[in-house]
């Protein structure tokens, strides 16, 4: 069986590609590749179809992760029938889904289950910031491997 996951956060420029390619490197490490379907998105529409911010690009690059080749998209209404579970950077873009999703199928919840529950937006940061959010990501990503497989 197949478990689609998918990342959301603001623009889908920060947070969100990290998280998908950091939750990819996890599970192809793990030899779980092929299980999974990852993909990211974001709540808002005003960076589709640009690559991620070069700043998560770079912080990527230097964990050994490649996200170079991402591109943002905006979440349509069938990503909460075709994923299984929808995982939200923060508590205002989970709230954004979930007025977004009606009745679906899949498990919305926030990325971090333990404090400080969201993670915060670098876009107007420093680089320090993106080297915290990669942290913070990847913390919650291998919770989140651990408590499905």
């Amino acid at each position: 069986m197949t478990r689609n996951v998918l990342f959301v956060c603001l623009g889908n420029i920060c947070r969100s590609p990290l998280a998908e390619g950091i939750f990819k490197d996890l599970i192809g490490n793990a030899g779980l590749a092929p299980q999974f379907k990852v993909d990211s998105a974001g709540t808002g529409p005003w960076h589709v179809g640009n690559p991620p911010d070069q700043r998560s690009i770079e912080i990527a690059f230097r964990h050994g992760i490649d996200i170079s080749a991402q591109r943002a998209r905006k979440v349509r209404k069938s990503d909460f029938e075709t994923f299984d579970a929808i995982l939200a950077m923060d508590g205002n873009n989970l709230k954004t889904l979930a007025t977004m999703s009606g009745r679906p199928s899949a498990e919305i919840r926030l990325l971090l289950n333990t404090p400080p529950m969201d993670v915060p937006d670098p876009f107007f940061g420093g680089p320090e910031g993106f080297e915290d959010v990669f942290s913070l990501i990847r913390s919650g990503c291998v919770e989140f491997l651990d408590s499905i497989v």
